[in-house]
Formats: structure tokens, sequence, C-alpha cells
């Protein structure tokens, strides 16, 4: 009699025969007979595992090292004072290991943000053991993706093109491929178990494919590959509250890795399309107030007056419940169907009025910089000198993740040692008021510093709250 183990073996060896690229829901099928339980998952492997490469970091972390207990006595620091004791910065090398996918034969390289953050050098190491030093295109905290590009000169490097992530369905076979705990390239198998997972808090980008393939550390980066020998996603986080496999794996969808990779050879900015509304989750609380029979898709609080959603004839009140014909549960799904769409193209959406449905035309459109960001680093005496600033425009706000609707003046980087980072502002504030005078544009900023005073009141909005610091000049 035959194990549920063997059972689920057989299911899963089935892979290849039955599942060719563009298979139909009605040509899935189970094991009907024992040539098609012996099959392996051997030649997809053999074809795809070359081209996902381990990810080697380095970092220089300062530190500082403890003192002799010896300056802690009153006897030596009444002759040698108090600044003999302190410890001395030291410096150490941190390194840590990943994977990646080679996604273009030129050695395009997609792999985790996390993976690669704030590393001072990156080693690319191939399957058959060859080592190049990488060089970042594109860094996208947001969607935690990154793009490295390594040059083996005129060699054509083994790749995996990337799927349409969206043909997935829940119980579709899967394989994750990486270099789990360092201890060599590993190969995993299992299912999607869940698809546009949106409550994980992973990135800003909240749309991820749930696979119980085992995926632990080391794997980030790695791929999710169909039995196509197609990219299904990159591999990114676990749920895990022993910090390995409990069979709760993310992945990044292709779709949205196709958007971060395209330009970014060529060194073009990264470019996401926006609605120009602002939108909320349509809850069961909120379904019953409007009179839906159950809750779906999001509701549209606000338009923005610069937007395509003004354009295409979309109103507050209108509820989005399909994008280019994949339906729309919450904000996050909405946002990332709009992230992943090509600026230029048209989108129809489905939209639900009191009395009445519609499908909607919207023209993708990049946000405007309106008003211009005239980006500029504060001088002079005053607390937020060494802060750079730059007026809040639906660009800047998108770049930032950001509501598209905020306006005012927005720190966007900090000089370390400035008396703006000993002040404790952080990136990301808005800065309201200089001296009790409200800020209106970066040149406004400027001249109410331009001049010393006795005294500095400085008024920032931070995660909707208003905060003032109050300094002598």
């Amino acid at each position: 009699m035959r194990t549920t183990r063997q059972i689920f073996t057989g299911l899963i060896l089935l892979a290849i025969a039955l599942l060719p690229a563009g298979v139909t829901q009605a040509q899935r099928a189970i094991p009907d007979n024992r040539v098609q339980v012996m099959l392996s998952f051997a030649p997809l492997v053999r074809e795809a595992s070359p081209a996902v490469v381990n990810v080697f970091t380095r970092k220089a972390v300062r530190s500082r090292g403890p003192a002799s207990p010896l300056f802690n006595d009153p006897f030596f620091r009444r002759f040698f004072g108090d600044a003999l004791g302190a410890a001395r910065p030291r410096e150490r090398i941190e390194n840590s290991l990943g994977s990646g996918v080679i996604v273009r034969p030129d050695g395009l390289i997609v792999t985790n943000f996390h993976v690669i953050e704030g590393a001072d050098s990156i080693t690319v190491v191939l399957s058959d053991r060859r080592e190049f030093d990488a060089t970042i295109l594109r860094e996208d905290e947001r969607t935690d993706l990154a793009i490295l590009k390594i040059d083996a000169g005129e060699e054509e490097l083994p790749s995996i093109a990337l799927s349409d992530s969206d043909d997935l369905e829940v119980g579709d076979l899967v394989l994750a491929i990486g270099n789990p705990f360092g201890v060599g390239k590993t190969v995993t198998s299992g299912i999607v178990s869940g698809l546009a997972r949106t409550q994980v808090g992973i990135s800003d980008f909240n749309f991820f494919i749930q696979t119980d393939a085992a995926i632990n550390p080391g794997n980030s980066g790695g791929a999710l590959l169909r039995m196509d020998g197609t990219l299904a996603g990159i591999n990114t986080a676990i749920f895990s509250r022993s910090g390995g496999s409990q069979g709760i794996g993310f992945a990044i969808p292709a779709n949205m890795v196709r958007t971060v990779i395209d330009g970014a050879a060529a060194g073009a900015a990264l470019r996401r399309a926006w609605l120009g509304a602002s939108f909320e989750t349509v809850t069961a609380d909120i379904a019953e107030a409007i009179g839906l029979p159950h809750p779906e898709g999001v509701i549209l609080s606000g338009i923005h007056a610069q937007g395509p959603a003004v354009r295409a004839g979309l109103q507050s009140g209108d509820i989005i419940t399909a994008f280019n014909g994949q339906p729309v549960f919450d904000t996050e799904g909405l946002r990332f169907r709009i992230a992943t769409g090509i600026v230029g193209d048209e989108a129809q959406l489905s939209v639900r009025r009191p009395k009445s449905e519609h499908e909607i035309t919207l023209v993708l459109e990049l946000p405007p910089e309106v008003p211009l960001r005239n980006e500029r680093i504060l001088e002079g005496r005053h607390p937020i000198a060494g802060a750079t600033v730059a007026n809040l425009s639906p660009a800047v706000a998108e770049e930032m993740g950001r509501d598209h609707f905020e306006e005012g003046v927005v720190v966007r980087a900090i000089a370390s040692g400035s008396p703006a980072h000993r002040l404790s502002f952080q990136i990301g504030d808005v800065i309201f008021a200089v001296n009790e005078v409200e800020v209106k544009s970066v040149v406004h900023v400027r001249e109410l510093t331009a001049s010393p005073a006795p005294q500095w009141t400085i008024t920032v909005r931070r995660d909707g709250r208003l905060f003032s610091l109050t300094v002598a000049g």
C-alpha cells in the first residue's frame, strides 16, 4: 500500500510530462500509471541550475571595543583623565551570503536588496565556481530587489527567462533553487500555496507568491522555478518561529521583477505609473455602510487634480474591483497592479458605482513633478543645517513611498555630523514651520534660515504628527 509521501512524490514527479508551457487548467491531471510516477525533475534542474548563482558580500562595520576595567579605577582617572579610558573604534568585516538569478546572457543578475544592502564589495560565484566582481545597477528597497552586473566578456551565460506570474494558480508545482545556510546549491520542490499575499509586511509593495517549497536563510534572491523552466519569482522571505523553513515561503512575482529590470542596464530611472487617487480597502464595515452584499475591491476616497484618474472619469466613491481582468482585493493589490503596468499603456478598470458597473479605460502615466523639487542642501547656523530638502510633488512622493496628495518641504538626506543629524531630524520629515512661520517651499525655508536668530523653533510633521524642537541660536 502506497504511503501519503509516495503519492505526493508521484504527483510532483509528474510535472515535466503534464505541465508544458501554456498548459491549461483542463490539461492538469494526476498520475495514472507507473511510468508517470517515475518521472524526474532532473532535466529541468540541469537546465536551470547553472543560472542560479551565489552572492557574497563584504561590509566594513566600525564599532567601539571594550575599554580596560583599569580605567574605571579613580586612581587612574585622577592622573590620566576620562579620555584615556575611552574605547577606540574597531573595524570588523561582516560577510553575508545570498543567492541570485542570471536573467540575461550578458550577466544581468537579480537578487534581493537586503542581500546586498550596504555592501562594500559583492562577489558572484557561478555554478562552475568561477568568481566575478559585481556592480550594482539598481537598488530598489521598496520591492526588496537589486540588479547586479558581472562581466564575462563575450561569453553568453546561462539564464532563466521571466514568466507571466499572473498565469500562476494555487496548486501549481514549483522548485526553489538557492544556497541555504551556505551548504551549496540546493533544490527543493513544492506547490504554490497562495497568490497575492498582501499582509506580509516585507516591502512597500506587499504582493507575494506563497509556496511550501523549503526556503531557508541563504535562499534569498534565488529562483522560484515553474515547470516550463521559466522564473515565477525571486525567493525573498519565510515565515518561521525557528529561523528555518516551516513550509511558508514568499517570492516576489516575476511581473514585479520585470519592471525593476527594465532600463537598469541602460541606467534609465525606475519608472512607475500612478493612479492619481487615494483609496482604501473595502472592509466589511464599509461594504455594509454602502450597501454591498460582501466586501470587495478598493474605494476611491480622493481624486488628484493632476492625475490620470480624473482624466479617465473616475470619481470619489468609485469601487475598483479588477485591473486588466485581474481581481483587486485590497490597496496593496491595486498598488502592485499599477506598479507593474507599463507607462503609456492603457489599463481596463472594472468599476462599481451605487447603481451601475462600468469598464473604464485609464492611461498609465508617470506622476508629475509639480512643483519642481528644487532639491538643496541647507547651510548656515541653524538646527536643520546639513539637511537636503525638496519640494514634495507626486513624483517625489512616489520615489519616497509617500501619499501622493502630500505637500510641503521634505527632508531627503542628512549629512553625518551636521546640526540636523545631531538634533535627530530624520529623512522623511516634512518641515512644517520655522520660528512659527509655516513653510511653503524650499526657497522659503532658505529665506527663513538665512539670518541668525537668538532662538530657533523648528516644527516638523512625522508620521502624521507635528513635533517642535526649540534650541538657542
